[in-house]
Parts: C-alpha cells; sequence; structure tokens
C-alpha cells in the first residue's frame, strides 16, 4: 500500500465527553466489535480496558487519556478516550492538540452538560472537526430532540442530525438512519456484534422524511454542490449526501449527529462508519505548522512520510519506572534505534523502542510514519509539548498552553526512608502532568503540592502510596493566592558591590500601574541604549521576572502589572548583568510595597444541575458562600445554576450540596479569574 493511500486510511480520533456520559462504555464497545478484545468491560464493574489504573477502576471515572489502535472497513483507527472530570481537563486539551477529530459523546438525559461545552470549545480553539453521539436513548427522560436544540443554543457549528431514534426512553428499539433511508436494528443474542438493516415502518415514515428533508436543506445551505442540485430539483444521491456532509464536517460548518445506547449494544458500529466517512485523515487537515528556531520564519510540515521529521511529545507516563513518551508523528518517519533531534532542549536523543499502544499494552514496531500516534521508550529529556525533529532541519510546532494550578495542599513523608522516595515519586508525577507543581518549604519542612482541584490532588497522592510506596501525612487543601498592585508608582533600584575581586554595578528606575484583571505581566523600556545600553535591558527585564514570581504580602506570584524602564545610570567597566538583574528586583518589590499591594483569590465558574424543588436550598448556600448567581435555566423538572464562587468557600462542597439535595444534585467547577480578595 502506498504511503498516501495509508494515510487516507488514517484516523486520529478522541472520544470526549462530560463525566458520566458514557464515553468510556461506547469506548469499550468499538474495542469490542473491533475484535481489539474479546470481552467487553463494564465501567461499573471496574473492567473497562481503557480505565486500567486502580484509581480508575475504582471510582468508575477517566483519569488518564488511554491510546489504542484497531482496524475498521479497512482503515486504520488510532483512538484516545479522554477524562471527562473538569480536574483533568489538561488530559483533554494535550490529546485535542494532536487529533484530527473528534466523537462527543452527549448524555440524552443530561443534554449540552458544563464539561461537554468545555470540551467543545476546546476542539473549537485546536479546529478540530466533531461527530456527535447522543447516549442513553433508553434512560427515563430521555430527549433526542431536545439535546438537539441544546447544541443549537450553546453551539457555533449546526448540528445535522444523519439518524434519529425509533422511538424513547424504554420504547427505543433502533436508529433510523436518514442517508440510507434504512432502520437499524440490534441483535441482544449476539451482544449487538450484528445488527440488521431493513425498511423503515410505515407509521415512522412521515417523521424520517420530515428530518431527511431538513437534512438536504441543512447541507444545501454549506454546500454548493449539493445547493444547486436541491434548487434545480434534481436527484440527490446517498453517495452524494455522504461527500457533502464529509466536506462540511471537515470545514467545521456542521457536526454530524448519531443516537443509541451504549450500554444497550446499540448505535456502535455507525459512529465507527462516521468516523470513517465524516472525520478527516491525516491527508485531509492543513499542513502542520511551526517556527524555524534560528531564522524565526514560519515553516509547514506536509503529512508525507517523505518530508522532514516533525513530531509532537504530547504526554509522558512512567511505566514500570521507565519514562515513555506519546508522540504524534505529523511528517516524516522515526524509526526504533534512531537518533532524533529534541529543538526545545537543544539535544539529540536516541529511540530505544518504538511501540503501538493498546490502553496499557503494546506492540513493537519498527517504525512510524507521519499520521501516527506512537509511544516511545529512550527519549531521556524531552517533556510535554517538546518539538521532536531532524537536527538538519528544525522545527519548533506551536507548544502545548497549561493550565494554572489553584488548589495546594502540605505533605510530609512519615519516615525518613518515605522522604527519600517522595522527591523521586514528585519529579516523576510533575514530568507526566504539567499541571502539578510541587515547592518545598524551608520554614516548615513540607513539600506543597498544587494542582487542578481537590479530586487532581487526592489522586496524585494516591499514586504517592501505591506506586511510588511513599506513605505521607497529608495537611489540608489550600487556596493558592496571587498578588497585584493597587496604583501606579515610580521606583529606583541600585546596586553596587564588589564580588570576588570584580565590581558589580547596576541603577534603574521603573514606573509600575496595575492592568485590567487576567492582563499578565507587561514589560517595555522606554529609555535608549546611551542611558543603559540595551545588552542589559534583558537582564533587568529577567530581575523583575524573577521578583513577580514572590510578592510582597504571602509571597505568591505578582500578577496583571505593567511596567516600564524609565532611567536609570551606567558605569563603563562597573556596569554588569548581574547588577542590573539585582537593581531591578530590588526596586520591582519596593515597588510593590509602595504601590498598594493586595492579595487576588482564585474565583471558579461553577455550574449545578439540580431538581427545581431544591433550587431554593442550593442558591441560599451559594449566597452564604459568597457566590455570584450569573444565570439560571430550567429545563423541565431540572433547573442548571450557574455561578462564581471563591474557591476558598468550595471545599467540601459535594458533601453540601448531596446532602442539601438528597444527593440528587451534581455540580462541576472550573477556574475562572483571580480577582481581589
Amino acid at each position: 500500500m502506498s504511503s498516501k493511500t495509508k494515510l487516507s486510511r488514517t484516523r486520529n480520533i478522541g472520544i470526549v465527553a462530560h463525566i458520566d456520559a458514557g464515553k468510556t462504555t461506547v469506548t469499550e464497545r468499538i474495542l469490542f466489535y473491533t475484535g481489539r478484545s474479546h470481552k467487553m468491560g463494564e465501567v461499573h464493574n471496574g473492567e473497562a480496558v481503557m480505565d486500567w489504573m486502580p484509581q480508575e477502576q475504582e471510582r468508575g471515572i477517566t483519569i488518564t487519556s488511554a491510546v489504542t489502535t484497531f482496524d475498521w472497513k479497512n482503515h486504520e483507527i488510532h483512538i484516545i478516550d479522554t477524562p471527562g472530570h473538569v480536574d483533568f481537563t489538561m488530559e483533554v486539551e494535550r490529546c485535542l492538540r494532536v487529533l484530527d477529530g473528534v466523537v462527543v459523546v452527549f448524555c440524552a438525559v443530561g443534554g449540552v452538560e458544563p464539561q461537554s461545552e468545555t470540551v467543545w470549545h476546546q476542539a473549537d480553539k485546536y479546529g478540530v472537526p466533531k461527530v456527535a453521539f447522543i447516549n442513553k436513548m433508553d434512560r427515563m427522560g430521555a430527549d433526542f430532540s431536545g439535546t438537539i436544540q441544546m447544541m443549537k443554543e450553546r453551539f457555533s457549528s449546526i448540528p445535522l442530525p444523519i439518524q434519529i431514534p425509533l422511538g424513547q426512553e424504554d420504547q427505543f428499539g433502533g436508529v433510523v438512519d436518514l442517508i440510507g433511508q434504512k432502520l437499524i436494528t440490534w441483535d441482544d443474542d449476539t451482544l449487538g456484534s450484528s445488527f440488521e438493516l431493513s425498511d423503515i415502518p410505515s407509521d415512522f415514515i412521515p417523521q424520517a422524511e420530515e428530518y431527511r428533508e431538513k437534512l438536504i436543506e441543512t447541507v444545501a445551505e454549506v454546500d454548493d454542490d449539493i445547493a444547486e442540485k436541491y434548487l434545480e430539483g434534481t436527484d440527490i444521491s446517498e453517495k452524494d449526501i455522504l461527500d457533502a456532509v464529509r466536506r462540511a464536517t471537515i470545514s467545521l460548518k456542521v457536526v454530524p449527529v448519531m443516537c443509541g445506547a451504549a450500554l444497550q449494544n446499540k448505535g456502535i458500529q455507525p459512529i465507527l462508519d462516521a468516523v470513517v466517512d465524516y472525520l478527516p485523515s491525516p491527508l485531509d487537515v492543513p499542513p502542520v505548522c511551526g517556527i524555524h528556531p534560528v531564522t524565526g520564519e514560519e515553516e509547514k510540515r506536509y503529512s508525507d512520510s517523505k518530508d522532514h521529521l516533525a513530531a509532537l511529545a504530547f504526554k509522558v507516563v512512567m511505566d514500570e519506572g521507565r519514562k515513555m513518551t506519546y508522540l504524534r508523528v505529523y511528517s516524516g518517519r522515526v524509526e526504533s534505534g534512531g537518533d532524533v533531534y529534541n529543538v526545545a532542549k537543544g539535544k539529540k536523543e536516541r529511540i530505544a523502542r518504538l511501540l503501538k499502544m493498546h490502553a496499557n499494552k503494546r506492540e513493537r514496531m519498527q517504525w512510524a510514519d507521519a499520521g501516527d500516534i506512537v509511544a516511545v521508550v529512550g527519549l531521556k529529556d524531552t517533556t510535554t509539548g517538546d518539538t521532536i525533529c531532524d537536527e538538519s532541519h528544525p522545527i519548533i510546532l506551536e507548544p502545548i498552553e497549561f493550565y494554572e494550578s489553584v488548589i495546594s495542599q502540605a505533605i510530609e513523608a512519615k519516615t525518613p526512608a518515605d522522604q527519600e522516595k517522595l522527591a523521586t515519586a514528585l519529579d516523576k508525577l510533575a514530568e507526566e502532568d504539567p499541571t502539578i507543581r510541587v515547592k518545598y518549604e524551608d520554614e516548615t519542612a513540607q513539600t506543597i503540592i498544587s494542582g487542578m482541584g481537590e479530586l487532581h490532588l487526592e489522586i496524585l497522592i494516591d499514586r504517592l502510596k501505591r506506586e511510588f510506596n511513599a506513605h505521607v501525612n497529608v495537611g489540608k487543601p489550600r487556596v493558592v493566592y496571587r498578588e497585584t498592585i493597587e496604583k501606579a508608582v515610580e521606583v529606583e533600584g541600585r546596586f553596587e558591590k564588589e564580588l570576588g575581586e570584580k565590581k558589580h554595578f547596576g541603577h534603574v528606575r521603573l514606573s509600575m500601574e496595575p492592568k485590567e484583571r487576567g492582563g499578565g505581566i507587561d514589560l517595555a523600556s522606554e529609555i535608549d541604549g546611551e542611558l543603559i545600553p540595551e545588552e542589559f535591558h534583558n537582564s533587568i527585564f529577567e530581575g523583575i521576572r524573577e521578583a513577580t514570581l514572590s510578592g510582597v504580602v504571602a509571597g505568591y506570584p505578582v500578577l496583571d502589572v505593567k511596567v516600564r524602564i524609565i532611567g536609570g545610570s551606567f558605569k563603563e567597566g562597573e556596569s554588569s548583568e548581574l547588577g542590573y538583574k539585582v537593581a531591578a528586583s530590588s526596586a520591582f518589590k519596593d515597588g510593590c510595597l509602595e504601590a498598594g499591594p493586595i492579595l487576588l483569590e482564585p474565583v471558579m465558574k461553577v455550574d449545578i444541575i439540580t431538581p427545581s424543588e431544591f433550587m431554593g436550598e442550593v442558591i441560599g448556600d451559594l449566597n452564604a458562600r459568597k457566590g455570584e448567581i450569573e444565570s439560571i435555566s430550567h429545563r423541565g423538572p431540572i433547573s442548571e445554576i450557574k455561578a462564581k464562587v471563591p474557591l476558598e468557600k468550595m471545599f467540601g462542597y459535594s458533601t453540601d450540596l448531596r446532602s442539601a439535595t438528597q444527593g440528587r444534585a451534581t455540580f462541576s467547577m472550573q477556574f475562572s479569574e483571580y480577582d481581589r480578595r
């Protein structure tokens, strides 16, 4: 098979959704029907193939994204099952960065839930085409058209139903394929492996025809070929519609929507057909762009094994003590035993082994080509977001953005033996998960770990004990604050000292003023090179950046400040980089003290779904937590409340919410912004 044919038959897709929408159940069915696994694992039994970590099996949730590869209709599909819990959003983000398409799973009862919205917008950010699957059509309260309506209201892409359910709730019997105009039903005796295509029941034909007409109208609005045939009244063939839907999906204009009930083994094979029919191959997506590290010019790499190598390390895992790096190969070829170049670290690395993954099992490979997602053993210095390429043709691909951690906890080793294990274990876990921050406090002899939420830290501590046998005492979770200033000031810093028989001099004047929330640190120089030569300006900026890491109120990082170099002086033979760095750092600290320093606290976006009868109690509780209600919407007997609440007030909220609503409400929260405490 030529490399072009192989690429056109490759799909790199992810399965994303809100927690409990049924992503892992869908993935388990896919593996079973494609012959990848011979037994259907169930999440509720702790036997799902893709949820292989003990922490996942106990909690019935996905924590780490798992990669697997299988064949369907002569196509090779690489699939990543991602977490749904908001604490592990980073895991979804880094997978979406390297995928060409996603299947978004919605719950027919819950509709578009908060985390579904987050992952949808993450996919939009990276321009990833989507197909949607409305799951749990057999559950009480399932509402296909209601979920479609919510998708229309909340997303910019147009949802395009290509199937409709035959009945809902306990009457759900199969799905009607609107393009092929057939009814699909599944055989319970074969666990849904075999299915039957038959004519649409006569009493259901009017509804199917109405939906099909809407489908063709929608496609005609976004595709000129179909529009022409539609207006002329020419017959539109099944292939015409399939091709048009594919074009519209890849160009992000529409999202094909299917439905089913994964736990009842209904609706899975059409998802695989849709992945092949509508989601892009590596040849259908634009060439990956990057920057040449020396010239700074933009370069492109095409999805071709003959082009120069460009691959992105999007995930690092520790596997039985060995480091394994997941790579998405965009162009060129990587070979087992071959040398590659890590641009970010400026180092040559050797690939010891190449592996094709199936959750935590693996197959050895000799090489991997453009379009492949593989695991590599042997890359010692490579971390998440690094670009791997040819040394003679370097390129830096757009790195992966990391989220700021918002919650921290103090831990200390129980024994001196645990202390040794703890340092090593935390290094390895922080390398795996870039949202983990580790800091050692000399005064208290405690280690402070920071992460994305209470569950994130709970899993981290659990892994320390299980995987590394490092036992720790755990303090209460603490909020990670930030600092800023409230007024504009001008300050100067001066450093003059003899160190090791060399004089060091530095003198700068800085102007500092507050910026709007979320504005970050803005540094610039407003002086010419005669006052302070330009080669020292970087040292001044470096001194300021270092000073921003620890504020004057409580030692938290400083945010949202605009700093300008407005003056200073230079002494021939004495001025040094060190002198200006120290002078700038002390000037910034003095400026913070004079400019009305304040603490900023993390404010969370909280989304609560509760039976309407408990709405009063839930809102009252949010008000008591200094929450600000942003919107309330009603969906039948269920209400959705969106609010902003300081993180400090949200500890233990899940227990309080359960007791206030008889365990019937659910909530998710994610970081929104830092604001005045």
